[in-house]
């Protein structure tokens, strides 16, 4: 091979070479920091980037996209002397390159650490409830502590969790006690709640039910009283009409034998034989163990032989026959349509029957007004034999065979 063409091989090489040492690529989202003979010299954005070969190099390739960091469980000692063992995750994302490269040898084990000794510091200030409870306030003081430390590393903490709170195995255990009695404890409260709202909800029943009985026996006692109070009004009216009519029965007796008495004309003899008549009842009283005869008695014995005819031979008995068959003249009838009738005002409208109960929204039952015995009279006399007997003969009513009354 002859030496020029071995010269141009080397010549090419070497042309390739520096191209490749001078032409680089940032991928997106990517940063490279470059220096020239050993200093900073800028930064490459993504794109195709030329380098001066062997002055410029590339020192570090910086990822500008958030990232995400989960730390181990760290052991933090609490406010009540309880070792816990918390887990963070730290979200983050590289701003400056260049101070990611140059502020901080590594900014992932300098979060690392300012993030366990924060925590220590900010939970160390807390119980163990505070801790478990209190994870949004935790996790506010650990964004803004390292937000502010990591901005001359070039850094911006997004937001920082706590993934899990691990108390020691007897602490579980307790805080499991615990929770089962507060739970049981809730369980007895409801039912006894429960309970008592149904022995609340059972003595409201009986007390409206005691109520309602109450209320329905005091209606009943009212409607029993008025019933009473009413019976007792047309008992007392009815005992009232019939010694009215009682008493108008005995006028009307005692008128019409008064006016026979004076129709008949009645002698000496008639009275001394009524007389003698009344002395058998005066010696039947058991109280009766003496009894005086009157001088007039001689005289009324005198009266009644007489009568016999011991002294003219004619008797009072022996009447002269009457024209029509009878005994005597004919009198006239006595009127008697208005023995029966009541002059009083019915139950209904008098003063003691009105009913006024302002508890009882029902009226008492209406009483049905009776009849006049006149017109009562009048349809037993048209019934004609249809009629009860004692019906016809209680208000003098004929049978239709009969003749009537003249």
């Amino acid at each position: 091979m002859e030496p020029a063409l071995i010269a141009l091989i080397v010549i090419a090489l070497l042309v390739v070479v520096v191209l490749a040492k001078s032409v680089t690529i940032v991928p997106q989202a990517q940063a490279k920091v470059v220096e020239r003979l050993g200093r900073y010299s800028r930064t490459l954005s993504p794109g195709l980037s030329i380098l001066v070969p062997f002055v410029d190099r590339v020192r570090a390739t910086i990822d500008l996209r958030e990232q995400v960091i989960s730390f181990p469980p760290q052991p933090v000692i609490t406010a009540d002397n309880l070792q816990v063992g918390i887990d963070t995750v730290v979200y983050f994302q590289v701003t400056d390159p260049r101070l990611a490269v140059y502020g901080i040898a590594n900014y992932i084990t300098g979060m690392e650490q300012l993030t366990t000794t924060t925590l220590r510091n900010v939970v160390g200030g807390l119980n163990l409830e505070g801790a478990l409870t209190g994870r949004d306030g935790i996790n506010s003081q650990l964004r803004s502590v390292l937000d502010g430390t990591t901005g001359p590393w070039g850094l911006r903490v997004a937001r920082v969790e706590i993934k899990a709170i691990d108390p020691p195995l007897s602490i579980q255990d307790s805080m499991e006690k615990q929770m089962r009695a507060d739970r049981d404890k809730r369980a007895i409260i409801l039912t006894a709640e429960g309970q008592r709202q149904a022995a609340i909800t059972s003595a409201e029943g009986e007390k409206a039910a005691a109520i309602l009985s109450a209320e329905g026996k005091k209606q009943a006692a009212i409607l029993e009283a008025e019933a009473e109070r009413q019976s007792r009004i047309l008992r007392a009216e009815g005992e009232r009409a019939a010694l009215y009519l009682q008493a108008q029965g005995q006028a009307k007796s005692i008128e019409t034998v008064f006016q026979a008495i004076h129709d008949g004309k009645p002698d000496q003899g008639l009275l001394a034989y009524q007389y003698l008549q009344t002395l058998p009842q005066i010696a039947q009283g058991d109280a009766n163990k003496m009894w005086i005869v009157p001088s007039e008695f001689s005289k009324a014995l005198d009266g009644l032989a007489n009568l016999g005819g011991a002294s003219d031979g004619k008797s009072w008995m022996d009447v002269a026959p009457s024209g029509d068959g009878g005994n005597g003249g004919a009198k006239p009838g006595l009127d008697t349509s208005s023995w029966f009738e009541s002059q009083l005002p019915r139950a209904a409208d008098q003063p003691e029957a009105k009913i006024e109960l302002s508890s009882i929204t029902d009226s008492a039952p209406a009483v049905p007004t009776p009849p006049p015995l006149s017109q009562v009279k009048a349809d037993v006399q048209a019934s004609g034999p249809a009629a009860d007997p004692v019906v016809r003969e209680q208000f003098d009513v004929p049978d239709q065979g009969e003749a009537p009354p003249r």
